[in-house]
């Protein structure tokens, strides 16, 4: 990993081409919307989950079902279709074989991939004047680094047999190498950088919240109890939460806010 990394060469391991194919389409400002339906279109499966996405109780207000991807996507936004490929990929990725030794670090994995996403659209809009949307998508994304972690582990058995080293290889690795990974897929710089910064919630020296504050406080607060008390207690003195302006009444509200936003996520993508 340390070789791949210094020559900025990180690439994830079965990561489905068609999700791939999406990304580097919605990176590209030359690309068009009947380019995007095409290839969408392509993969069955990847098009029935778009569908169920448009037509989820949180995107469809008016309850008239759509039945065609072009309208779907129209009503997604490209973020949230770059949201849908990431989670469809999951899917793949989980039914390989191989990857089976670490099924249940991929299985948290996703369950923190929509806390932190929720809570980072909930603080994007409550607390800035950052795109949502934008803020729900690097949330999903924050864990790729730890994808491509697990996805290595499963050719050393002595990895995920240890639990402990495998965790602690984690924590030391996946954001920088979520970040390399970003940048080689043509993210954003600010995106990139909030993956990169997703454990820093002391930055000095920034005036105005951003979005890496915004990630690396729902990074924070997804791991933590729901217990009120800790998560005010956690987010004593840190500059990112002074920035965001989350005392207590802006934190309730955001906690209460977020409930509602993390089951309408579920509820979109379903199951990876």
């Amino acid at each position: 990993m340390a070789a791949e990394l210094s020559v900025g060469r990180m690439d994830l391991p079965s990561f489905p081409e068609i999700a791939i194919r999406v990304r580097r389409l919605l990176a590209d400002r030359n690309s068009s919307l009947d380019q995007l339906v095409r290839v969408v279109g392509s993969e069955p499966a990847l098009a029935a989950r778009i569908l169920r996405i448009a037509n989820s109780a949180a995107l469809n207000v008016s309850g008239k079902a759509i039945t065609d991807v072009r309208t779907a996507i129209n009503r997604m936004g490209y973020d949230m279709v770059h949201i849908a490929s990431m989670s469809f990929a999951m899917s793949q990725i989980r039914k390989n074989k191989k990857l089976l030794c670490v099924k249940r670090y991929l299985d948290e994995l996703w369950e923190r991939s929509i806390l932190v996403a929720a809570l980072a659209f909930v603080l994007a809009r409550t607390c800035t004047k950052i795109n949502p949307d934008e803020a729900m998508l690097t949330g999903m994304m924050h864990g790729i680094g730890q994808l491509y972690v697990l996805t290595r582990a499963a050719d050393h058995p002595g990895l995920y047999d240890n639990e402990g080293t495998l965790r602690h290889i984690v924590k030391d690795w996946s954001a920088e190498i979520g970040k390399a990974i970003l940048e080689n897929w043509n993210f954003s710089e600010e995106m990139a950088k909030a993956v990169g910064d997703q454990h820093d919630c002391a930055r000095e020296g920034i005036t105005v919240a951003d979005l890496s504050d915004t990630i690396a406080i729902a990074v924070l607060l997804g791991s933590l109890s729901t217990d009120f008390a800790e998560q005010q207690e956690a987010l004593q003195g840190l500059p990112a939460a002074r920035r965001l302006g989350l005392n207590e009444s802006k934190l309730h509200a955001v906690i209460l806010e977020f409930d509602a936003e993390v089951g309408a996520l579920r509820e979109a993508l379903g199951q990876p």
